[in-house]
């Protein structure tokens, strides 16, 4: 049975089953997917979630895993992104249950790191009020990273911690607690297919970026993109760096593409609590109340100083914005 070794701290009390059965389920998972083709197609599309995304095998066994792991680890409520709605577990229990299942699924055939996000916050009566609040309340969050190493970056509500499945005992064992979020990096992280699509002060952000050492910036940047949320995250929580999720013009986008609860504010809660910050690209994800349970939202998260420079777009005059290369107000004396 996989079990969480700390060494640098306890997991509170009332936290622990929960987190032993994610755990449980993740090593589970580490195995599954290091088969590759061996284990099945896991790879190939079965459906539709209710948001009309395409679900993978792999999306709805995780989803079935963690759900039958769940009775009897005092979580009342289970939310995830692959179930139209919210279901019961323990009847008695404290904590509602937001996640993610499996995280990158479009990249489990080119073997590239996925992952499962997740956030426990206090349960209430009533289901959907658990999760239709913002993030303050909550009283953990993390990943589950499967790559090279399968890894569990968790908050508890202080500070981050590491575990790092070690495959001979399938057990997570707890490494050095990692470092703040590192606050200078020259990478940001977008999809520049969408450009033409993005509003002015994100193209403004980016076209600087762009401008490198001649530009306003006055510094060459690299641009990365790997379609995992958990593998963008890692990174930033590595190296640092920014990661933009914007909304835009296309049909469907103007809050972008991913999901408040399951991903957003598990992320920022995560980020914060490692000295970075996450917005809308405007205001704190934290503070944002979803309107349903699968609400969409833009997401900028990363090193402290990025994020509060692109909100400092957003705050420019449009003239500023929307001039190619143009002479922004935030970098005037």
């Amino acid at each position: 049975m996989t079990s969480l070794k700390t060494q640098y701290g306890d997991i509170p009390v009332s936290l622990r089953p929960a987190m032993q059965a994610l755990a449980g389920v993740a090593a589970d998972i580490s195995r599954t997917i290091s088969l590759g083709p061996l284990g099945g197609a896991l790879g190939a599309d079965v459906g539709a979630n209710s948001d009309g995304d395409t679900q993978k095998a792999l999306d709805i066994l995780a989803d079935e895993a963690f759900a039958a792991a769940l009775p009897g680890t005092g979580v009342r409520w289970y939310a995830s992104e692959e179930r139209s709605d919210v279901v019961a577990i323990d009847a008695d229990g404290t904590l509602g249950l937001a996640i993610d299942p499996l995280d990158g699924s479009s990249n489990i055939d080119v073997n590239v790191s996925i992952g499962t996000i997740f956030a426990i916050q206090p349960a209430q009566p009533d289901g959907m009020a658990t999760f239709l609040r913002d993030g303050r309340d909550l009283l953990a969050a993390g990943y589950f990273i499967y790559g090279p190493q399968t890894a569990l970056v968790a908050t508890f509500g202080a500070g981050v911690r590491l575990f790092i499945l070690d495959r001979a005992t399938g057990d997570f064992i707890e490494a050095p607690p990692p470092p703040a979020v590192p606050a200078q990096s020259s990478e940001y992280a977008i999809n520049a297919s969408n450009y033409r699509h993005w509003p002015d002060p994100v193209r403004a952000y980016i076209d600087d970026c762009l401008a490198g050492s001649e530009g306003p910036r006055g510094k060459d940047f690299n641009m990365r993109w790997v379609a995992s949320l958990v593998a963008e995250t890692h990174r930033i929580m590595t190296r640092g760096g920014v990661f933009l999720y914007p909304g835009d013009a296309r049909p469907g986008y103007a809050q972008g593409r991913l999901r408040l609860v399951y991903e957003c504010a598990p992320i920022a809660f995560l980020v914060e609590q490692a000295g970075g910050k996450a917005s809308t690209g405007m205001t704190p994800i934290l503070d944002r109340v979803p309107e349903s349970l699968h609400a969409r939202t833009p997401l900028v998260f990363g090193s402290a100083e990025k994020v509060d420079r692109i909100t400092a777009y957003f705050d420019l005059p449009e003239a500023e914005v929307s001039a190619l290369f143009g002479n922004r107000g935030l970098f005037r004396a």
